[in-house]
């Protein structure tokens, strides 16, 4: 808020001294020599009686000096023209070329730092002779600054405009350049649309369209931050861009105008829009202004299916391994029963990945900024899980026996089969928090694809989880490897309470950090009673008597839990890091990498166990500390447990579904460079060049 009433000051005060004081300036700076930035009157070619032609206002600025767009930004003043003509004579509206970007102190300024012309189009008096001139006359007034000093200054300005019988086609050689230099105009009109935070504007242009770097300049004032970041996405041929409203007296608008850079050359186009519906769901644009690559079809099904199969082995899946040792235990009992089991496994896998797959892009369609583990961002979510692994630890304990997915059912084919689907329900739940390797690519581009492709790969992940178990059900050589089953499976069951109650624990941890302190305790005093009401029905069945009764007083406590637990409050976010990371923001990023030092991006969740794995081994020690200080790194950290919008548009931006996610950017205009998702200390410090 201090900061834009700065940018607001400055502005303002910017203004007062051209206003108030431009003549005396004007008059000592004579005194003084040339101007800052010299200005000249040029006539373009001849044109009929009525007709048009144009004049340019050629700007020529010092070196390390500056003149402004039209729309100045945070601060400075755009250029004011007082004409003098002869009657019948018309100046039309300047046109500016398109202007560059100019950060000082967090301001941004819209600005030339090199000659430019603003062209306006002249009509000449209808009365007027062939072969006569009209004279002209401007009074110009501008703001000259460097990064340090600003002074106001004048010109009175003249030329004379050739009246010909005809329009003559010869002229300046310098206005080609100079036109050259102008937007193009665009001839479709866009739209946009407010609210309390952003600016969304659909510009329609050809997805064809190379875009690098590109830069939206806004005509009205006290509409968008300057400063802030500008994300860019396409939807068909409609570019898609979303600015940050100003903060301080933000003021609505019936029509937006503006330009477009469209790279860093300088060419751009000029457009309009109206108030009406910007189009929810594009897809994101990389750094470099073009939409992520992304592999064939194919490749992302067999990406999808080996990050399914690899996620058996990665460290945020090992819990609900316990889950599948059983199964894979009991089916060798028969053959049938392992087909019978292997064929339900997998389909409660795939259905799962279908759902969340389903739900996610239902819910970015809608406009929602969610990615892959979208459900444990959500505190009632992970509440859920708490209580679920609790009651499965203390079933595997043996304290109550329940048809838990798999591991109680009965002997029929048919509690097989329950048993069976409902274990594959809960593993493709609790083990797509993670991205691992291959997934990330086959997941991130699932968020680009039309929306069939797409569940193929959600389907492509469930059938990879599954394999595994699928390969024991229907190779017979595998079977017979397993133990038959005795009284070992008991034990072995009383011993993988050990897993899934270190799950039950690290949920209650993740419960504290995505709700606050009063958040979970009461999430735990809900938990207690639930546990001790499957305590009761544990007992009633070892005197053999109906548990039902005690069974439904533990659901009603659960519910009832959920539904007394109070707003969420999270804890402060933890600032302490070997490595100085501070919080990532797209702004953050903007002005880290314009700094031209190393970049390194890090994106992480609590409930990322590859992230905290990551973080431990090669992140937060001494030797990476040091590599980077040496470098000059600047480490950006985005934390990913509760749903951040900003971070989840720069995840789909470099094509990616979830965390974890390294991004490394070289010094100076270095691209953005994804580096694997299992890290070492030799990578970063190599990338550090130590």
């Amino acid at each position: 808020m201090e900061k834009r009433r700065y940018r607001l000051f400055m502005a303002l005060m910017c203004q007062l001294l051209a206003l108030v004081l431009a003549p005396a300036g004007a008059t000592a700076q004579v005194g003084r020599g040339a101007p800052h930035v010299a200005a000249e009157l040029v006539a373009g070619p001849a044109t009929r009686p009525g007709g048009e032609t144009t004049i340019a206002i050629h700007m020529t600025p010092e070196k390390g000096w500056h003149g402004y767009w039209s729309n100045p930004g945070d601060a400075g003043l755009g250029m004011q023209l007082d004409w003098t003509l002869p009657e019948g004579a018309k100046a039309g509206t300047p046109r500016y070329p398109v202007p560059q970007t100019l950060v000082v102190s967090g301001l941004m300024n819209h600005v030339y730092e090199s000659d430019y012309a603003v062209l306006v189009p002249f009509t000449v008096p209808a009365d007027a002779a062939p072969g006569t001139r009209v004279p002209v006359h401007l009074r110009a007034q501008w703001l000259a600054c460097t990064e340090q000093i600003c002074v106001p200054e004048h010109a009175d300005l003249a030329v004379e405009v050739p009246v010909a019988a005809t329009a003559a086609t010869d002229r300046d050689p310098r206005f080609a350049e100079w036109q050259r230099r102008l937007p193009a105009p665009l001839d479709a009109v866009g739209t946009f649309s407010l609210d309390d935070r952003t600016v969304r504007l659909a510009i329609p242009l050809p997805a064809t369209t190379p875009l690098d770097a590109p830069h939206v300049f806004v005509g009205e004032d006290k509409l968008i931050d300057y400063a802030g970041a500008q994300q860019f996405a396409w939807k068909g041929d409609m570019l898609i861009v979303t600015l940050p409203r100003v903060k301080l007296d933000p003021r609505g608008s019936d029509s937006l105008t503006g330009v477009l850079r469209l790279n860093g050359a300088g060419d751009g186009i000029a457009f309009s829009a109206g108030p009406g519906t910007v189009p929810a769901g594009a897809t994101p644009i990389a750094d470099d202004g073009t939409a992520p690559e992304l592999p064939s079809l194919p490749l992302l099904v067999l990406a999808a299916l080996a990050g399914g199969l690899l996620l058996n082995i990665m460290p945020c899946v090992f819990p609900i391994l316990s889950l599948k040792a059983l199964s894979l235990a009991r089916a060798g009992e028969s053959e049938s029963h392992a087909r019978i089991e292997g064929l339900a496994y997998a389909a409660g896998v795939i259905l799962a990945c279908l759902i969340l797959g389903g739900v996610l892009l239902a819910l970015r369609a809608g406009g929602e900024q969610v990615g892959w583990a979208f459900q444990l961002q959500e505190p009632l979510v992970v509440v859920g899980l708490l209580f679920l692994a609790s009651a499965i630890t203390a079933n595997l304990l043996g304290l109550f026996e329940f048809a838990v997915p798999g591991f109680a059912a009965g002997n029929s084919p048919s509690s097989f089969t329950r048993g069976a689907f409902a274990t594959g329900l809960l593993a493709a739940f609790v083990a797509t928090p993670c991205t691992g390797p291959f997934m990330a690519s086959a997941m991130g581009a699932a968020l680009l694809l039309p929306v069939v492709p797409a569940m193929s790969l959600f389907a492509a992940l469930g059938l990879g989880i599954a394999l595994p178990f699928l390969a024991v059900a229907f190779v017979p050589a595998l079977r017979k490897r397993l133990p038959r089953p005795g009284r070992w499976m008991v034990i072995f069951r009383h011993w993988m309470a050990l897993p899934m109650g270190l799950t039950a624990l690290a949920l209650a941890w993740l419960t504290w950090k995505v709700g606050g302190t009063g958040f979970a305790l009461v999430a735990l005093a809900g938990l207690l009673l639930v546990l001790s009401a499957l305590l009761v029905a544990g007992m009633a069945q070892r005197r053999g008597k109906s548990a039902a009764p005690a069974a439904l007083i533990a659901a009603a406590f659960a519910v009832l839990a959920l539904v007394l637990l109070p707003k969420q409050t999270p804890p402060a976010a933890s600032t302490g890091s070997l490595l100085a990371a501070k919080p990532f923001s797209e702004k953050a990023l903007a002005k880290a990498r314009a700094t031209g030092k190393p970049v390194f991006v890090w994106m992480t969740a609590d409930w990322c166990l590859t992230c905290k794995v990551n973080e431990q081994v090669a992140i937060e020690r001494e030797d990476t500390r040091a590599a980077f200080e040496k470098a000059g790194v600047v480490v950006l950290r985005g934390d990913w447990t509760r749903r951040d919008p900003e971070i989840t548009r720069y995840l789909t931006a470099q094509g990616a579904a979830g965390v974890p996610l390294y991004v490394w950017y070289a010094g100076g205009s270095g691209k953005a460079q994804q580096l694997p998702q299992v890290l070492t200390p030799e990578l970063l410090a190599g990338k550090a060049g130590v």
